[in-house]
């Protein structure tokens, strides 16, 4: 047997039992969602109106009023081809202000907008007798099947996201997901999370998936995109040019510095996919905890965290690709979902 015909057959034997493809390596939590860090919700607001195919996602981590009581958050940046806002503050300070709003490239200015809103209402004196706000937004260009120009994203979507969060949420082409590739495939929202019994604690982990060149594509260690391309043919390919938004949420009581160190482990997870970070992808991880401690534990206690985050990481993008159902959009630009290929592969 040679060495195509091996590769094809370990993915057919995934394949045929779809629990197995992606299954953890280490115990997640009850949903296997970031969610089920406690409080930690999570909202959408989807367009789809033909050529528009584009939304807004919100993580919203626990309390009131992030403003006056800011979570420890730590970020790092893969690769920086990208137009985020809030990163540089966090990066000084070290703390999250707001909820997390993702969308297409050119909403961050609304969102930043929406967020400083829903800061003011919290806050009547914020930028008077109180310092100003760090919005923070991320985002992915989903101007492939998204009319991106139509800069269709509006504050109300943005608000609708944050209201309906909840920690029973969809995922897939939903949201800031609706627009998204992911390998030449349909990309979009996934999740994963790893319970850590020494620390009594949980990681969860929720990525934007827009990234990846499909002959790089490893699912589960098995390198799939030479065996998915011909069942492409006539779909225009992508570049690892896209980018991926990781967020990652624990209860574990870290400080910044050591959230900086488990985002950083996000980008074990994607090269396990197949990404190199391509020259124009924005690869960024965010990582907060829940429970600020005065305290937080030695490092050399975190090694279950490092590995968990690179674990739960690739299982997130896997979970979007399974997720994402098939979409067509601007100037009919289509995009099939894994499943739809996957099972053309067992036909």
């Amino acid at each position: 047997m040679d060495y195509q015909q091996l590769q094809r057959d370990l993915l057919l034997d995934r394949w045929r039992d779809l629990r197995q493809l992606g299954q953890p390596r280490s115990a997640c939590g009850p949903t296997n969602r970031i969610s089920d860090v406690a409080g930690v919700r999570v909202g959408h607001y989807t367009l789809n109106e033909g050529e528009k195919q584009t939304g807004v996602t919100a993580v919203v981590p626990p309390g009131d009023n992030l403003f006056l009581t800011p979570l420890p958050c730590g970020a790092e940046v893969l690769n920086g081809f990208a137009k985020p806002v809030g990163l540089v503050q966090i990066e000084e300070l070290g703390v999250l202000q707001t909820p997390i709003l993702l969308s297409n490239t050119l909403a961050v200015g609304t969102l930043f907008t929406a967020l400083v809103r829903d800061a003011i209402r919290r806050n009547p004196e914020l930028g008077r007798t109180l310092p100003t706000v760090n919005p923070l937004v991320l985002e992915c260009n989903d101007g492939w099947l998204n009319d991106i120009q139509a800069l269709a994203i509006s504050e109300e979507m943005a608000k609708a996201a944050l209201l309906t969060a909840s920690a029973d949420f969809s995922r897939g082409s939903v949201g800031a997901g609706r627009g998204m590739s992911c390998f030449s495939l349909k990309g979009g929202i996934g999740t994963a999370s790893r319970v850590i019994p020494s620390l009594n604690a949980t990681l969860g982990v929720l990525v934007l998936a827009n990234f990846g060149a499909l002959e790089a594509l490893t699912l589960d260690g098995v390198r799939a995109g030479g065996m998915i391309a011909p069942l492409l043919a006539g779909e225009t390919p992508q570049r690892d040019a896209g980018s991926v938004i990781i967020i990652m949420a624990t209860d574990a009581p870290l400080d910044a510095r050591q959230l900086k160190r488990i985002a950083k482990r996000a980008g074990a997870g994607l090269g396990r996919l197949g990404s190199y970070w391509g020259h124009g992808s924005g690869d960024i991880a965010v990582a907060f905890s829940t429970q600020p401690q005065p305290l937080p534990p030695p490092d050399d206690s975190l090694e279950p965290l490092l590995a968990a985050a690179a674990d739960a990481t690739e299982q997130a993008v896997l979970d979007a690709l399974l997720s994402a159902e098939a979409v067509t959009g601007f100037r009919g630009h289509h995009r099939p979902s894994l499943t739809q290929i996957l099972d053309r592969l067992t036909s």
